[in-house]
Protein backbone atom coordinates (compact mmCIF):
# COMPACT_ATOMS: atom_id res chain seq x y z
CA UNK A 1 0.00 0.00 0.00
CA UNK A 2 1.18 3.57 -0.64
CA UNK A 3 2.42 5.77 2.19
CA UNK A 4 -0.84 7.02 3.73
CA UNK A 5 0.67 10.20 5.21
CA UNK A 6 2.03 11.25 1.81
CA UNK A 7 -1.27 10.47 0.13
CA UNK A 8 -3.10 12.52 2.76
CA UNK A 9 -0.80 15.45 2.00
CA UNK A 10 -1.36 14.85 -1.71
CA UNK A 11 -5.13 15.00 -1.23
CA UNK A 12 -4.83 18.25 0.74
CA UNK A 13 -2.63 20.11 -1.69
CA UNK A 14 -2.42 18.55 -5.18
CA UNK A 15 -5.04 18.81 -7.92
CA UNK A 16 -4.31 16.03 -10.41
CA UNK A 17 -4.89 15.93 -14.15
CA UNK A 18 -8.37 14.51 -14.78
CA UNK A 19 -8.91 14.81 -11.04
CA UNK A 20 -11.23 12.21 -9.53
CA UNK A 21 -10.92 12.02 -5.76
CA UNK A 22 -11.58 8.26 -5.27
CA UNK A 23 -8.85 7.43 -7.80
CA UNK A 24 -6.36 9.48 -5.78
CA UNK A 25 -6.92 7.43 -2.60
CA UNK A 26 -4.76 4.57 -3.90
CA UNK A 27 -2.40 6.63 -6.04
CA UNK A 28 1.05 5.30 -6.82
CA UNK A 29 3.85 7.47 -5.50
CA UNK A 30 6.48 6.96 -8.18
CA UNK A 31 10.08 7.37 -7.08
CA UNK A 32 12.24 5.98 -9.87
CA UNK A 33 12.47 4.34 -13.25
CA UNK A 34 14.84 2.38 -15.45
CA UNK A 35 14.19 1.48 -19.05
CA UNK A 36 10.63 0.16 -19.33
CA UNK A 37 10.18 -0.11 -15.54
CA UNK A 38 8.81 2.19 -12.83
CA UNK A 39 9.38 1.94 -9.06
CA UNK A 40 7.06 3.19 -6.34
CA UNK A 41 7.54 4.47 -2.80
CA UNK A 42 7.49 0.92 -1.41
CA UNK A 43 10.03 -0.44 -3.86
CA UNK A 44 7.51 -2.29 -6.00
CA UNK A 45 8.39 -2.70 -9.67
CA UNK A 46 5.90 -2.05 -12.47
CA UNK A 47 6.03 -2.32 -16.23
CA UNK A 48 5.43 1.18 -17.56
CA UNK A 49 3.14 -0.10 -20.29
CA UNK A 50 2.38 3.35 -21.70
CA UNK A 51 5.88 4.88 -21.52
CA UNK A 52 4.61 7.51 -19.08
CA UNK A 53 1.87 9.06 -21.21
CA UNK A 54 3.18 7.77 -24.56
CA UNK A 55 6.19 10.05 -24.15
CA UNK A 56 9.16 8.42 -22.38
CA UNK A 57 10.26 6.85 -25.65
CA UNK A 58 13.98 6.35 -24.87
CA UNK A 59 13.13 4.87 -21.47
CA UNK A 60 13.57 5.97 -17.89
CA UNK A 61 16.92 6.74 -16.30
CA UNK A 62 18.80 8.23 -19.27
CA UNK A 63 21.55 10.16 -17.50
CA UNK A 64 22.69 11.84 -20.73
CA UNK A 65 19.40 13.75 -20.88
CA UNK A 66 19.83 14.94 -17.30
CA UNK A 67 23.39 15.97 -18.17
CA UNK A 68 22.19 17.94 -21.21
CA UNK A 69 19.71 19.82 -19.03
CA UNK A 70 22.36 20.50 -16.38
CA UNK A 71 24.87 21.85 -18.89
CA UNK A 72 22.33 24.21 -20.41
CA UNK A 73 21.00 25.35 -17.04
CA UNK A 74 24.52 26.24 -15.95
CA UNK A 75 25.14 28.15 -19.18
CA UNK A 76 21.74 29.80 -19.71
CA UNK A 77 18.67 28.57 -17.88
CA UNK A 78 16.22 30.90 -19.62
CA UNK A 79 16.02 33.81 -22.01
CA UNK A 80 13.07 35.07 -24.05
CA UNK A 81 12.67 33.96 -27.63
CA UNK A 82 10.27 36.73 -28.58
CA UNK A 83 11.08 38.46 -31.87
CA UNK A 84 14.48 40.06 -31.50
CA UNK A 85 15.91 37.30 -29.29
CA UNK A 86 16.93 33.70 -29.79
CA UNK A 87 19.32 31.07 -28.40
CA UNK A 88 21.67 28.44 -29.79
CA UNK A 89 19.74 25.32 -28.71
CA UNK A 90 16.55 26.64 -30.35
CA UNK A 91 18.38 27.39 -33.60
CA UNK A 92 20.09 24.00 -33.64
CA UNK A 93 16.88 22.14 -32.79
CA UNK A 94 14.86 23.86 -35.51
CA UNK A 95 17.59 23.08 -38.04
CA UNK A 96 17.66 19.44 -36.87
CA UNK A 97 13.89 19.09 -37.14
CA UNK A 98 13.86 20.46 -40.68
CA UNK A 99 16.10 17.52 -41.64
CA UNK A 100 13.84 14.80 -40.17
CA UNK A 101 10.34 16.28 -40.73
CA UNK A 102 8.26 16.18 -43.89
CA UNK A 103 10.19 17.91 -46.73
CA UNK A 104 7.82 20.89 -46.90
CA UNK A 105 7.95 21.54 -43.12
CA UNK A 106 10.99 23.69 -42.35
CA UNK A 107 9.89 26.27 -39.77
CA UNK A 108 9.01 25.64 -36.13
CA UNK A 109 7.38 27.38 -33.18
CA UNK A 110 8.11 25.80 -29.80
CA UNK A 111 5.65 25.38 -26.93
CA UNK A 112 5.58 23.53 -23.60
CA UNK A 113 3.36 20.69 -24.80
CA UNK A 114 0.83 19.30 -27.21
CA UNK A 115 -2.28 21.27 -26.24
CA UNK A 116 -0.37 24.55 -26.61
CA UNK A 117 0.91 23.33 -29.97
CA UNK A 118 -2.64 22.65 -31.18
CA UNK A 119 -3.79 26.06 -29.96
CA UNK A 120 -0.96 27.57 -32.01
CA UNK A 121 -2.05 25.53 -35.03
CA UNK A 122 -5.65 26.77 -34.83
CA UNK A 123 -4.54 30.38 -34.62
CA UNK A 124 -2.01 29.94 -37.41
CA UNK A 125 -4.60 28.41 -39.74
CA UNK A 126 -6.90 31.36 -39.16
CA UNK A 127 -4.01 33.82 -39.54
CA UNK A 128 -2.99 32.27 -42.86
CA UNK A 129 -6.41 32.68 -44.41
CA UNK A 130 -6.81 36.23 -43.10
CA UNK A 131 -3.46 37.18 -44.68
CA UNK A 132 -4.81 35.62 -47.90
CA UNK A 133 -7.88 37.85 -47.67
CA UNK A 134 -10.30 34.98 -46.87
CA UNK A 135 -11.56 36.35 -43.58
CA UNK A 136 -14.39 33.85 -43.04
CA UNK A 137 -12.24 30.70 -43.20
CA UNK A 138 -12.16 30.04 -39.45
CA UNK A 139 -13.79 26.66 -38.74
CA UNK A 140 -11.78 23.62 -37.66
CA UNK A 141 -13.14 20.16 -38.45
CA UNK A 142 -12.00 17.32 -36.21
CA UNK A 143 -13.23 13.77 -35.62
CA UNK A 144 -15.03 11.75 -32.99
CA UNK A 145 -12.57 9.88 -30.76
CA UNK A 146 -9.90 12.49 -31.50
CA UNK A 147 -7.82 13.80 -28.60
CA UNK A 148 -6.01 17.14 -28.89
CA UNK A 149 -5.64 18.39 -25.31
CA UNK A 150 -7.81 19.96 -22.62
CA UNK A 151 -7.23 23.70 -22.90
CA UNK A 152 -10.49 25.29 -23.97
CA UNK A 153 -10.00 25.37 -27.76
CA UNK A 154 -8.11 22.06 -27.79
CA UNK A 155 -10.89 20.49 -25.71
CA UNK A 156 -13.42 21.84 -28.21
CA UNK A 157 -11.46 20.15 -30.99
CA UNK A 158 -11.25 16.92 -28.99
CA UNK A 159 -13.94 14.45 -30.08
CA UNK A 160 -14.40 12.73 -26.71
CA UNK A 161 -17.67 14.09 -25.25
CA UNK A 162 -16.78 13.01 -21.71
CA UNK A 163 -14.33 15.93 -21.61
CA UNK A 164 -17.00 18.57 -22.34
CA UNK A 165 -19.97 18.69 -19.92
CA UNK A 166 -18.52 20.60 -16.96
CA UNK A 167 -16.81 23.20 -19.16
CA UNK A 168 -19.53 24.17 -21.63
CA UNK A 169 -20.00 26.21 -23.69
CA UNK A 170 -17.22 25.07 -25.96
CA UNK A 171 -15.35 27.44 -28.25
CA UNK A 172 -17.47 28.04 -31.38
CA UNK A 173 -16.16 27.09 -34.78
CA UNK A 174 -15.17 23.49 -34.00
CA UNK A 175 -17.12 20.54 -35.42
CA UNK A 176 -16.58 16.82 -35.82
CA UNK A 177 -17.07 14.08 -38.36
CA UNK A 178 -17.14 10.38 -37.62
CA UNK A 179 -13.85 8.58 -37.01
CA UNK A 180 -12.70 5.96 -39.55
CA UNK A 181 -12.55 3.50 -36.55
CA UNK A 182 -12.64 0.24 -38.59
CA UNK A 183 -14.07 -1.86 -35.75
CA UNK A 184 -17.05 0.43 -35.20
CA UNK A 185 -17.44 2.51 -38.38
CA UNK A 186 -21.05 2.15 -39.53
CA UNK A 187 -21.36 1.93 -43.30
CA UNK A 188 -24.23 3.91 -44.84
CA UNK A 189 -27.29 1.97 -45.95
CA UNK A 190 -26.38 2.66 -49.58
CA UNK A 191 -22.87 1.22 -49.19
CA UNK A 192 -23.86 -2.14 -50.68
CA UNK A 193 -24.03 -0.54 -54.11
CA UNK A 194 -21.21 1.93 -53.51
CA UNK A 195 -17.83 1.21 -55.14
CA UNK A 196 -15.99 3.18 -52.47
CA UNK A 197 -13.99 1.38 -49.79
CA UNK A 198 -14.74 1.92 -46.06
CA UNK A 199 -11.67 4.14 -45.87
CA UNK A 200 -12.88 6.30 -48.73
CA UNK A 201 -16.41 6.45 -47.31
CA UNK A 202 -15.03 7.62 -43.97
CA UNK A 203 -12.79 10.22 -45.64
CA UNK A 204 -15.65 11.50 -47.77
CA UNK A 205 -17.47 12.52 -44.59
CA UNK A 206 -14.97 15.37 -44.53
CA UNK A 207 -16.01 16.53 -47.99
CA UNK A 208 -19.66 16.36 -46.99
CA UNK A 209 -18.94 18.51 -43.92
CA UNK A 210 -16.93 21.07 -45.91
CA UNK A 211 -19.68 21.39 -48.51
CA UNK A 212 -22.36 21.60 -45.82
CA UNK A 213 -20.50 24.31 -43.88
CA UNK A 214 -19.29 26.08 -47.00
CA UNK A 215 -15.65 25.81 -48.17
CA UNK A 216 -15.18 29.56 -47.64
CA UNK A 217 -15.81 29.05 -43.91
CA UNK A 218 -13.50 26.07 -43.22
CA UNK A 219 -9.89 26.82 -42.29
CA UNK A 220 -8.52 23.36 -41.54
CA UNK A 221 -9.06 19.68 -40.90
CA UNK A 222 -7.38 18.32 -37.76
CA UNK A 223 -6.54 14.68 -37.12
CA UNK A 224 -4.13 12.29 -35.43
CA UNK A 225 -2.68 9.87 -38.01
CA UNK A 226 -3.52 7.11 -35.50
CA UNK A 227 -6.10 7.95 -32.82
CA UNK A 228 -3.98 6.74 -29.93
CA UNK A 229 -5.71 7.92 -26.74
CA UNK A 230 -9.02 6.54 -28.02
CA UNK A 231 -7.47 3.07 -28.26
CA UNK A 232 -4.94 2.91 -31.10
CA UNK A 233 -7.51 3.39 -33.87
CA UNK A 234 -5.66 2.67 -37.13
CA UNK A 235 -7.48 3.97 -40.23
CA UNK A 236 -7.65 2.03 -43.51
CA UNK A 237 -4.61 2.64 -45.71
CA UNK A 238 -6.58 4.62 -48.29
CA UNK A 239 -8.09 7.02 -45.73
CA UNK A 240 -5.36 9.65 -45.39
CA UNK A 241 -4.53 10.00 -49.11
CA UNK A 242 -8.22 10.68 -49.73
CA UNK A 243 -8.27 13.24 -46.89
CA UNK A 244 -5.33 15.07 -48.48
CA UNK A 245 -7.13 15.16 -51.84
CA UNK A 246 -10.28 16.57 -50.27
CA UNK A 247 -8.37 19.27 -48.40
CA UNK A 248 -6.60 20.30 -51.61
CA UNK A 249 -9.83 20.30 -53.62
CA UNK A 250 -11.59 22.64 -51.18
CA UNK A 251 -8.63 24.82 -50.18
CA UNK A 252 -8.58 23.55 -46.59
CA UNK A 253 -5.39 23.18 -44.54
CA UNK A 254 -4.46 19.76 -43.12
CA UNK A 255 -3.23 19.77 -39.51
CA UNK A 256 -1.58 16.53 -38.41
CA UNK A 257 -1.58 16.07 -34.63
CA UNK A 258 1.57 13.98 -34.22
CA UNK A 259 1.93 14.64 -30.51
CA UNK A 260 1.95 10.88 -29.88
CA UNK A 261 2.83 9.41 -33.28
CA UNK A 262 5.81 11.71 -33.90
CA UNK A 263 9.43 10.69 -33.28
CA UNK A 264 9.16 7.03 -34.09
CA UNK A 265 6.13 5.55 -32.34
CA UNK A 266 4.82 4.01 -35.60
CA UNK A 267 8.25 2.89 -36.82
CA UNK A 268 8.62 6.02 -38.98
CA UNK A 269 9.81 9.41 -37.76
CA UNK A 270 6.34 10.79 -38.53
CA UNK A 271 3.23 8.77 -39.17
CA UNK A 272 1.69 10.31 -42.29
CA UNK A 273 4.83 9.49 -44.28
CA UNK A 274 3.68 5.87 -44.44
CA UNK A 275 0.70 7.08 -46.49
CA UNK A 276 2.82 9.12 -48.89
CA UNK A 277 1.33 12.49 -48.01
CA UNK A 278 2.41 15.66 -46.19
CA UNK A 279 0.36 17.95 -43.93
CA UNK A 280 0.35 21.75 -43.96
CA UNK A 281 0.88 22.03 -40.23
CA UNK A 282 2.19 19.45 -37.73
CA UNK A 283 1.86 19.58 -33.96
CA UNK A 284 4.32 17.61 -31.84
CA UNK A 285 5.44 17.12 -28.22
CA UNK A 286 5.92 14.03 -25.99
CA UNK A 287 8.65 12.04 -27.75
CA UNK A 288 10.74 15.08 -28.69
CA UNK A 289 12.26 15.12 -25.17
CA UNK A 290 11.04 11.70 -23.98
CA UNK A 291 9.23 13.62 -21.24
CA UNK A 292 12.47 14.70 -19.56
CA UNK A 293 11.51 18.35 -20.10
CA UNK A 294 8.17 19.88 -21.16
CA UNK A 295 8.48 20.80 -24.84
CA UNK A 296 6.19 20.74 -27.85
CA UNK A 297 5.78 22.67 -31.02
CA UNK A 298 4.22 23.49 -34.33
CA UNK A 299 5.83 22.84 -37.69
CA UNK A 300 4.52 24.88 -40.63
CA UNK A 301 4.87 24.39 -44.37
CA UNK A 302 6.96 26.75 -46.45
CA UNK A 303 3.74 28.29 -47.82
CA UNK A 304 2.47 29.11 -44.34
CA UNK A 305 5.91 30.28 -43.20
CA UNK A 306 5.87 32.82 -46.05
CA UNK A 307 2.60 34.25 -44.70
CA UNK A 308 4.06 34.48 -41.18
CA UNK A 309 7.09 36.29 -42.61
CA UNK A 310 4.89 38.92 -44.31
CA UNK A 311 6.78 42.17 -43.55
CA UNK A 312 3.66 44.31 -43.09
CA UNK A 313 3.73 45.03 -39.34
CA UNK A 314 -0.05 45.20 -39.16
CA UNK A 315 -0.03 41.49 -39.93
CA UNK A 316 2.35 40.41 -37.17
CA UNK A 317 1.78 36.80 -36.07
CA UNK A 318 0.49 37.76 -32.62
CA UNK A 319 1.05 34.48 -30.82
CA UNK A 320 3.52 33.78 -28.02
CA UNK A 321 4.47 31.73 -24.97
CA UNK A 322 6.83 32.87 -22.22
CA UNK A 323 8.65 29.53 -22.43
CA UNK A 324 8.66 29.18 -26.21
CA UNK A 325 12.02 27.84 -27.41
CA UNK A 326 13.13 27.31 -23.80
CA UNK A 327 16.90 26.77 -24.06
CA UNK A 328 16.92 23.87 -21.59
CA UNK A 329 14.04 22.11 -23.33
CA UNK A 330 15.68 22.55 -26.72
CA UNK A 331 19.00 21.22 -25.37
CA UNK A 332 17.28 18.14 -23.95
CA UNK A 333 15.43 17.61 -27.24
CA UNK A 334 18.71 17.69 -29.17
CA UNK A 335 20.22 15.10 -26.82
CA UNK A 336 17.08 12.96 -27.08
CA UNK A 337 17.09 13.06 -30.89
CA UNK A 338 20.75 12.06 -30.80
CA UNK A 339 19.82 8.97 -28.75
CA UNK A 340 17.03 8.06 -31.16
CA UNK A 341 19.43 8.26 -34.12
CA UNK A 342 22.54 6.81 -32.51
CA UNK A 343 20.73 3.77 -31.11
CA UNK A 344 18.48 3.25 -34.14
CA UNK A 345 15.41 3.45 -31.94
CA UNK A 346 12.93 4.51 -34.63
CA UNK A 347 13.73 1.35 -36.59
CA UNK A 348 13.71 -0.63 -33.35
CA UNK A 349 10.23 0.69 -32.52
CA UNK A 350 9.01 -0.66 -35.86
CA UNK A 351 10.57 -4.07 -35.29
CA UNK A 352 9.41 -4.38 -31.69
CA UNK A 353 6.00 -3.10 -32.72
CA UNK A 354 5.54 -6.01 -35.07
CA UNK A 355 6.53 -8.37 -32.24
CA UNK A 356 4.19 -6.63 -29.75
CA UNK A 357 1.21 -6.85 -32.07
CA UNK A 358 1.87 -10.53 -32.89
CA UNK A 359 2.00 -11.35 -29.19
CA UNK A 360 -1.08 -9.27 -28.39
CA UNK A 361 -3.01 -11.10 -31.12
CA UNK A 362 -2.85 -14.24 -28.95
CA UNK A 363 -5.43 -12.60 -26.67
CA UNK A 364 -8.01 -12.48 -29.45
CA UNK A 365 -9.36 -15.94 -28.65
CA UNK A 366 -10.92 -14.79 -25.37
CA UNK A 367 -14.71 -14.63 -25.62
CA UNK A 368 -14.79 -10.98 -24.52
CA UNK A 369 -11.95 -9.63 -26.67
CA UNK A 370 -13.66 -7.85 -29.53
CA UNK A 371 -10.56 -6.67 -31.34
CA UNK A 372 -6.80 -6.54 -30.97
CA UNK A 373 -5.25 -3.80 -33.12
CA UNK A 374 -2.11 -1.75 -33.40
CA UNK A 375 0.58 -0.16 -35.51
CA UNK A 376 4.19 0.38 -34.63
CA UNK A 377 5.04 0.04 -30.96
CA UNK A 378 1.48 0.35 -29.68
CA UNK A 379 -1.41 -2.03 -29.40
CA UNK A 380 -4.92 -1.96 -27.97
CA UNK A 381 -7.22 -4.72 -26.76
CA UNK A 382 -10.92 -3.82 -26.88
CA UNK A 383 -13.10 -5.68 -24.38
CA UNK A 384 -16.76 -6.20 -25.25
CA UNK A 385 -19.77 -7.88 -23.69
CA UNK A 386 -20.72 -9.65 -26.93
CA UNK A 387 -18.33 -10.36 -29.78
CA UNK A 388 -21.10 -10.92 -32.30
CA UNK A 389 -22.86 -7.60 -31.76
CA UNK A 390 -19.77 -5.69 -30.49
CA UNK A 391 -21.96 -4.57 -27.59
CA UNK A 392 -20.07 -2.85 -24.78
CA UNK A 393 -20.38 -3.63 -21.08
CA UNK A 394 -22.53 -1.21 -19.05
CA UNK A 395 -20.23 1.40 -17.45
CA UNK A 396 -21.45 0.52 -13.98
CA UNK A 397 -19.83 -2.92 -14.29
CA UNK A 398 -16.43 -1.17 -14.37
CA UNK A 399 -14.85 -3.85 -16.55
CA UNK A 400 -11.98 -1.67 -17.77
CA UNK A 401 -11.09 -0.32 -14.32
CA UNK A 402 -11.26 -3.82 -12.83
CA UNK A 403 -8.90 -5.18 -15.48
CA UNK A 404 -6.59 -2.23 -14.85
CA UNK A 405 -6.64 -2.96 -11.11
CA UNK A 406 -5.82 -6.61 -11.82
CA UNK A 407 -2.86 -5.70 -14.03
CA UNK A 408 -1.52 -3.37 -11.34
CA UNK A 409 -1.61 -6.15 -8.77
CA UNK A 410 0.58 -8.12 -11.19
CA UNK A 411 2.99 -5.25 -11.72
CA UNK A 412 1.86 -3.36 -14.84
CA UNK A 413 0.54 0.19 -15.15
CA UNK A 414 -1.11 2.04 -18.06
CA UNK A 415 -4.06 4.28 -18.92
CA UNK A 416 -7.23 2.97 -20.50
CA UNK A 417 -10.05 4.37 -22.62
CA UNK A 418 -13.12 2.81 -21.08
CA UNK A 419 -12.79 -0.93 -21.74
CA UNK A 420 -9.88 -0.57 -24.16
CA UNK A 421 -6.47 -1.49 -22.77
CA UNK A 422 -3.54 0.35 -24.35
CA UNK A 423 0.06 -0.88 -24.39
CA UNK A 424 2.76 1.38 -25.83
CA UNK A 425 6.06 0.88 -23.99
CA UNK A 426 9.34 2.71 -24.50
CA UNK A 427 11.53 1.87 -27.49
CA UNK A 428 14.11 0.20 -25.20
CA UNK A 429 11.66 -2.46 -24.04
CA UNK A 430 12.84 -6.06 -24.51
CA UNK A 431 10.93 -8.92 -26.10
CA UNK A 432 10.83 -10.85 -22.83
CA UNK A 433 9.25 -7.81 -21.17
CA UNK A 434 6.64 -7.61 -23.93
CA UNK A 435 5.89 -11.29 -23.38
CA UNK A 436 5.28 -10.70 -19.69
CA UNK A 437 3.08 -7.64 -20.34
CA UNK A 438 0.83 -9.64 -22.64
CA UNK A 439 0.78 -12.50 -20.15
CA UNK A 440 -0.25 -10.11 -17.35
CA UNK A 441 -3.06 -8.66 -19.46
CA UNK A 442 -4.30 -12.12 -20.42
CA UNK A 443 -4.30 -13.24 -16.77
CA UNK A 444 -6.13 -10.09 -15.72
CA UNK A 445 -8.84 -10.43 -18.39
CA UNK A 446 -9.36 -14.02 -17.28
CA UNK A 447 -9.55 -12.96 -13.63
CA UNK A 448 -12.27 -10.40 -14.31
CA UNK A 449 -14.23 -12.15 -17.07
CA UNK A 450 -13.44 -15.83 -16.70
Amino acid sequence: MPDKSLLTTDRRHVVHSLHHAPTCDQAHIWTGGRGAMLYDENGREFFDALAGLWNVVVGHGRSELAAAASRQMNALAYATCYAGSTNRPAIELAEKLSAIFYPSINRFFFTCGGAEANEAAFKTARFFWKVAGMLDKTKIIGRTWGYHGTTLAAMSATGLPSYWPWFEPRVPGFLHIESPYPYRFVLPITAANDPRTPGQLAADLLEEAIVREGPDSVAAFLGEPIQCVAGVIVPPDDYWPRIREICDRHNVLLIADEVITGFGRTGDWFALSRYGIEPDLVTFAKGITSGYFPLGGLGVSDRIAAAIDEPNTSRAWMHAHTYSAHPVGCAVALANLDILEREGLVERAGELGRYLNRQAATLASHKNVGEVRGLGLMTAVEIVADRETKAEFPPEERIGPRIHEATQRRGMFTRMRGDVYNIAPCYKVEERQIDRMIEILGESIAEVLG
